[in-house]
């Protein structure tokens, strides 16, 4: 195991935030959000980062200015993104459509992209000053909707509501966006920053339309709640064992080909045609549990971020932006979980992601509508999404491709230190894989790097022979 240095400092000079405006006057109006979106688990701002290199051909052209103007003329299409949401009777959200802007930051950073080292991923060495919160705009009402900070020599891309572009001294940028997530899933802003890029790189409209259409994820009338849903269970914490929030550890682990296959050494044959992501998932969930070392009694709760686009029939309709993905959750008690053999949490995994379906999200928003649009439950629970998928790396501005593109850091949420993020990343050595931000007490942090790495020994005792630990904090 080795760890880059996180010793890492640099200045950043950031200039006054702005607001970026639809470049052409937008419809004032009022958008209802569908009952999937605004439940309250949804209402935070998360963030993402996106890294690029110097690119030879781009020489002499700014990525701030490219970035900027091609926003103005991205929120012509998206002009939701532009205004400002608001609460209407029974907590319902609608976004009022002002065409007040998002917010942009322009800034420049004394670091090159090769300081931050071989291994660049979550935790990154100050965040706070690559996507700097603005006072005032965190809230989830009456604030932007997105904030971006640009610097140079990197980019840095954050998911919630605002930019923050930096200039880098070596030449390349980063590109960071904070998104209120009520507005968007990951397959929704990647649709957004992708549209963006094609607008820097001279496009005049968007390749694929936005489709804004939220009417076809609300409640049936009257609502109908049809199926079984325990994540949105209330419950009882008497012995305090929600995660504190002090003294966290933050690290990265990447899984390649050869973790994996040591992992698939536990899965028992009638389990053979499991997929990565649901191994990765019992074998987190389990080590987790361990390292927590909760009441045996105690019941855990894994909860499996399931994108529901191709669940429905027809389809949601293409361009789509909103959120359109459930929280399925499996439960088991502590002590089930540390004792039974690995194919236990696997197979409790798998059925969780397989109870998603047309009828089970309709459901879900039947459910918001009647219960309050309640949160998920976050008592000894951990939450995964899988960004593999997502296509965030693949966003090019005219710069190409990133080197790094995902979530910026583990544990965000409106309750810090529950969820992780499966990134997908190329290390040193050429091997493909994927790189999951965790995050933990620092006690049972100790614990969890042991427990997995018992794991990683597999059955026969032979340890894989890669870096499991790449980045830490």
């Amino acid at each position: 195991m080795a760890s880059p240095p996180t010793s890492l400092v640099f200045k950043v000079h950031r200039r006054e935030p702005e607001l970026i405006k639809p470049a052409k006057p937008t419809p004032h109006e009022f958008k209802l959000l569908s009952d999937i979106d605004d439940q309250e688990g949804l209402r935070f701002h998360i963030p993402v980062m996106q890294f690029y290199r110097n690119n030879p051909s781009m020489q002499g052209k700014d990525p701030v200015k490219f970035i900027r103007e091609a926003l103005a003329k991205t929120l012509v299409f998206y002009y939701p993104f532009a205004g400002r949401l608001r609460e209407g009777p029974n907590r319902k959200l609608m976004v009022e459509c002002t065409g007040e802007g998002i917010l942009f930051i322009e800034a420049d950073a004394d670091v090159t992209l090769e300081q931050f080292g071989d291994a660049l991923q979550p935790p990154f060495p100050c965040l706070e000053e690559l996507l700097f919160d603005v006072p005032g705009s965190s809230g989830v009402l009456n604030c932007p909707l997105l904030l971006i900070q640009a610097q140079s020599n990197s980019w840095c891309l954050i998911y919630y509501a605002n930019w923050q572009v930096t200039r880098l001294k070596c030449g390349g940028f980063l590109f960071g966006l904070r998104l209120n997530h009520t507005m968007s899933d990951a397959p929704g802003l990647v649709q957004f920053m992708s549209a963006v890029g094609e607008m820097a790189r001279g496009a005049t409209a968007p390749s694929v339309p936005a489709v804004w259409e939220r009417h076809v994820l609300n409640a049936s009338n009257p609502p109908r709640v049809t199926c079984t849903h325990r994540e949105y269970e209330e419950v009882a914490d008497p012995k305090g064992t929600i995660i504190p929030l002090d003294d966290m550890a933050h690290r990265s682990f990447f899984f390649g080909p050869s973790e994996i296959s040591a992992l698939r050494k536990f899965v028992p044959p009638h389990l053979s045609d499991c997929s990565t992501f649901e191994i990765l998932t019992a074998c987190l969930w389990k080590c987790r549990t361990i390292a927590l070392q909760p009441d045996p009694t105690e019941e855990m709760r894994i909860i499996c971020i399931v994108n529901a686009r191709d669940k429905f029939n027809p389809p949601l309709p293409r361009g789509y932006y909103g959120n359109g993905f459930a929280f399925p959750v499996a439960v088991a008690t502590a002590g089930e979980l540390s004792k039974n053999p690995f194919g236990y949490a696997l197979e409790l995994v798998r059925k969780a992601k397989a109870d998603v379906t047309e009828e089970y999200m309709r459901s879900i928003a039947s459910l918001m509508v009647t219960k309050g649009r309640p949160h998920f439950a976050v008592v000894r629970a951990y939450l995964v999404s899988d960004l593999r998928r997502a296509g965030f790396e693949e966003v090019d501005f005219g710069w190409g491709n990133a080197v790094y593109g995902g979530a910026a850091k583990g544990g965000v949420g409106a309750i810090p230190g529950v969820a992780s993020f499966y990134i997908p990343f190329t290390n040193k050595k050429g091997e493909s894989g994927v790189v999951i931000p965790f995050c933990l007490p620092a006690p049972a942090m100790e614990k969890f790097v042991k427990e997995l790495d018992g794991m990683l020994k597999g059955p026969s005792g032979e340890k894989a022979k890669s870096q499991l630990i790449i980045s830490s904090l």
